[in-house]
């Protein structure tokens, strides 16, 4: 059975930093895109930082030059490396891989979700 575990999620005061993590396990043969999206209240999910196994990354415009994306690709890890939040950066952020597993195809998968929680 494959999971995606997050952590690092928490409360933190305008401009400081957190560090999310996330590992893939199971029946895992390879990795494709893996990366983090978040869903803020009464808000729709949202890209926020994706790294492919190649190394090309994509974030979206309101985190660009504060977050950084970055990947163990042997251990099937992504991490995100969050500095000068926002209170607008409070959501549940997700962790997504695309992975392919033994003996069937190519899936998404999604973590179980963390909060972050920007607030003075």
């Amino acid at each position: 059975q494959v999971q995606l575990v997050e952590s690092g999620g928490g409360l933190v005061q305008p401009g400081g930093s957190l560090r999310l993590s996330c590992a893939a396990s199971g029946s895992i043969l390879s990795t494709n895109r893996m990366g983090w999206y978040r869903q803020a209240p009464g808000k729709q999910r949202e890209l926020v930082a994706v790294r492919t196994n190649g190394g090309s990354t994509d974030y979206t415009d309101s985190v660009k030059g504060r977050f950084t994306i970055s990947r163990d690709n042997a251990k099937n890890t992504v991490d995100l490396q969050m500095n000068s939040l926002k209170p607008e950066d409070t959501a549940v952020y997700y962790c997504y891989a695309r992975l392919l597993l033994q003996n069937s195809g190519w899936y998404n998968y999604w973590g179980q979700g963390t909060q972050v929680t920007v607030s003075s």
